[in-house]
Formats: structure tokens, C-alpha cells, sequence
């Protein structure tokens, strides 16, 4: 699976459990780290902490695991890194506050066809 359609497989589980104002970053070339920066934001800290459990759970069926996760105690912020894509998961006050999609405005965005990630 290459990095798009990993970055793509995320985003349907996002959708799927109603993860909201879900963005696809491409940082390919732009970022040494990824390729593909995932960001959406949860009504609540335990919908942050649901999504996240569900999206590890569901893409671990495929064998598909994050080499770690961060931020699930809390709830406000959890990062998961897929290696090829990272998805941030936010509640939506935090979100606004560390505006990652404006430090990334410049990189292009995947774009997603609605319920068709």
C-alpha cells in the first residue's frame, strides 16, 4: 500500500467513526517525517479518545499498526504516527489553538469526495 492510499484508508475510518473537518495535508517533499498529515477534530475528549482507539483497532485488522501513539490519556490531542501518514485528532478548542493547517498552508491538500475518502 503506498502512502496515499494508506493516508486515504485513514481517512475513511475517521469518517466512519464521525471524526469533523477532516484535512488531508500532502507534505511529500516538504517534510522529512511523512507524506500525508491527517487532522480532524472530536465533539469531546472521549470521542478524541473513541476515534482513536477505533482507528487503531480497525486498521490493525489489516495490518496496518501506528509506530505510536500519543496524547489517548488525555484526550485533547492524539497523535498518531503511521510513518507514511500522521493523524492528528483534536478536540476542536486545541485544534484552533495550534492551527497546524495554517503552518502547513502553503502544502497542498488532498482532496475528499464527501462520505468517499
Amino acid at each position: 500500500m503506498d502512502s496515499r492510499e494508506l493516508a486515504l484508508k485513514l481517512a475513511r475510518l475517521i469518517e466512519e467513526k464521525k471524526g469533523e473537518e477532516l484535512v488531508i495535508i500532502d507534505v511529500r517533499g516538504r517534510a522529512s517525517y511523512t507524506d500525508f498529515i491527517l487532522i480532524c477534530s472530536a465533539r469531546s475528549a472521549r470521542h478524541v479518545q473513541g476515534l482513536a482507539e477505533f482507528i487503531e483497532s480497525e486498521a490493525a485488522r489489516e495490518g496496518i499498526h501506528p509506530l505510536s501513539v500519543e496524547g489517548l490519556t488525555q484526550g485533547h490531542w492524539v497523535v498518531m504516527d503511521y510513518e507514511d501518514a500522521v493523524v492528528h485528532i483534536f478536540y476542536e478548542p486545541v485544534r484552533k489553538v495550534y492551527d497546524l493547517e495554517g503552518l502547513w498552508s502553503e502544502a497542498p491538500r488532498l482532496e475528499i469526495e464527501e462520505g468517499k475518502a
